[in-house]
């Protein structure tokens, strides 16, 4: 199995510039072969231009410009023709299934984060000092970085990355390792019904908190957010110090609420893991869920609109992405991986309206949010139980089916 590790980089002040020079330089190479596939598309006759033959002219290329392209690994500059690749894959895959498109766009300097190297000891290299106490890695025009190091690196190297976050530099590996020894059997079994007023309830009656660290810093945010309009848009390399600092203040303050979603999924997805041998989720189309309602023109005045609950929506839409439900079902699934559990996703529909006693199924089984009675036979519950012991039935009578 694959597992990555992130790992905080302590470079010097002139590692630091180099590695902002890798990333301009790399940022550039992007720009440049995506200009050269939108000129080939539009004024030489919808010619597409591929990933090898963009690939056949990093020699010329660094040639060209030995004092920033060349200086920099070849596989890495390879890593990132490929990475423009894949989005022209990603669009023409969505223009094919009728979704939105997405053409892609070019990188600013402050979008493009990530350097990635293919395998390490092309262009990098984990542990170049392994007798120093001290843990580094190489970059090619770099040189030797140190890394804090919080955890031991298992398994063989495959890739390296470097990535900025803010002021911060990161390395991230992956590492192919042997699949790990699997936690003890619980003979536990439990479904889960995730939520906004509660952030999970699972079929046994036990609800976790949503914490909601977005709504906690909105304040915050929202001053610095209105301290940053205050500076006129302009590129980066043209800001001043009070135009920088107030960027930088709504970046950290994004970043610590990423951090806090995180640290939230993934204590509670270990919770889960430990706990249960067997999971059962629903399969939550969650950008679907999250979409703006369809405007409803008035019939009787061409041009006016009737009230759809944009407002009421666009609150619940914020909710839904202060949880973080997707982040914390794919640490989830990564966690049971590791732990040798078992996870299952099912239908989601009426799960909250059927009735766990006598399987009775109607919108009036919940008249509010949080209370559930059936109008069959009078049982009583919370709603996000009864819908959490509906998923956790789905499961397993999922488990248990026979494969086609």
């Amino acid at each position: 199995m694959i597992r990555a590790y992130k790992f905080l980089l302590r470079p010097t002040v002139r590692q630091e510039q180099a590695l902002s020079e890798m990333l301009r330089d790399h940022c550039a190479l992007y720009n440049g072969a995506l200009q050269e596939r939108r000129d080939a598309w539009r004024h030489v006759s919808k010619t597409t231009v591929t990933y090898g033959m963009q690939s056949a002219q990093l020699k010329e290329i660094r040639a060209f410009g030995p004092e920033r392209q060349g200086r920099w690994s070849f596989s890495s500059q390879q890593a990132t023709l490929r990475r423009l690749d894949k989005a022209f894959a990603a669009f023409f895959r969505r223009v094919r299934s009728g979704d939105t498109p997405g053409y892609p766009r070019f990188r600013g300097v402050s979008w493009f984060d990530t350097v990635d190297f293919p395998r390490d000891g092309d262009g990098c290299r984990w542990d170049s000092t392994p007798h120093d106490p001290v843990t580094r890695v190489r970059f090619q025009g770099v040189g030797h970085v140190r890394v804090n190091q919080h955890r031991a690196v298992t398994g063989h190297i495959k890739t390296v990355s470097v990535k900025r976050e803010g002021r911060k530099w990161f390395v991230v590996l992956s590492a192919e390792q042997d699949r790990p020894e699997p936690l003890p059997s619980t003979g536990s079994v439990a479904g889960i019904d995730l939520g906004v007023a509660n952030f999970l309830a699972d079929s046994n009656g036990v609800f976790v908190p949503n914490p909601r660290h977005g709504r906690k810093a909105a304040a915050k945010l929202e001053a610095a957010q209105q301290a940053l309009s205050r500076f006129p848009r302009c590129k980066a390399k043209d800001r001043t110090a009070g135009h920088q600092r107030a960027v930088e203040k709504v970046a950290d303050l994004h970043g610590k609420v990423r951090r806090q979603r995180l640290d939230h999924a993934h204590k509670t997805a270990l919770g889960l893991v430990r706990e249960h041998d067997f999971i059962a989720h629903e399969d939550l189309k969650i950008r679907n869920m999250s979409m703006a309602p369809a405007p409803k023109p008035d019939p009787e005045q061409p041009g006016s609109f009737l009230p759809n609950g944009a407002s009421a929506k666009a609150g619940l839409n914020s909710s839904i992405a202060d949880a973080g439900w997707g982040v914390f079902l794919t640490i989830l699934h990564a966690k049971a991986e590791s732990a040798g559990r078992e996870v299952i996703a099912v239908d989601p529909r009426n799960t909250s309206r059927t009735c766990p006693e006598c399987g009775h199924v109607a919108a009036e089984n919940r008249p509010t949010q949080e209370k559930f009675h059936c109008v069959s036979c009078g049982h009583h519950a919370h709603a996000d139980t009864v819908g959490a012991l509906n998923v956790l039935r789905a499961g397993l009578v999922r488990r248990h089916a026979k494969p086609a």
